[in-house]
């Protein structure tokens, strides 16, 4: 079951941003680096009118990094394109999966070898919502 929520940007909230990256293998030696402020608004939404967001639950996406319990940032003005990550309803069920485009059709594929992939023909009521473009995650349990 998905809930769907309108990406709200009227809201200021910008955090300290530092320009050094961290090593998530070794660790790097400090040096210097610059402090910048980072917006989440304008880091996730692109097109306010055009973007709302969706908690995720099932895990048919685990291996393009979409867990249960996600937040997916999804813009209806972009194009879907092969390969992209998408919001679709099929046959009246809403479900994110990954877009295969072939030549007389689509396929809706998982990320996750536990689920077949799924033929979109004519035969079936199709049609995409959006395209995931983000995806927001906290780390801390009980957190949101």
């Amino acid at each position: 079951m998905y809930s769907i929520h309108l990406c709200s940007n009227n809201t200021d909230l910008k955090v300290p941003l530092f320009t050094e990256h961290i090593a998530a293998g070794f660790p790097s030696p400090a040096s210097e680096y610059e402090e910048k402020e980072l917006d989440f608004n304008e880091l996730l939404v692109k097109r306010r009118a055009a973007t709302y967001c969706l908690r995720v639950s099932g895990d048919s996406m685990k291996g393009a990094g979409i867990l249960p319990g996600d937040i997916l940032v999804v813009d209806r003005s972009v194009h879907p394109a092969d390969g992209d990550i998408v919001v679709a309803s099929l046959d009246g069920e809403f479900t994110v999966k990954r877009l295969v485009r072939t030549l007389r059709t689509a396929v809706l594929r998982a990320e996750n070898p536990d689920y077949k992939d799924i033929n979109v023909g004519e035969d079936r009521d199709f049609l995409i919502f959006g395209v995931v473009t983000g995806v927001v995650r906290t780390m801390r349990r009980g957190s949101v």
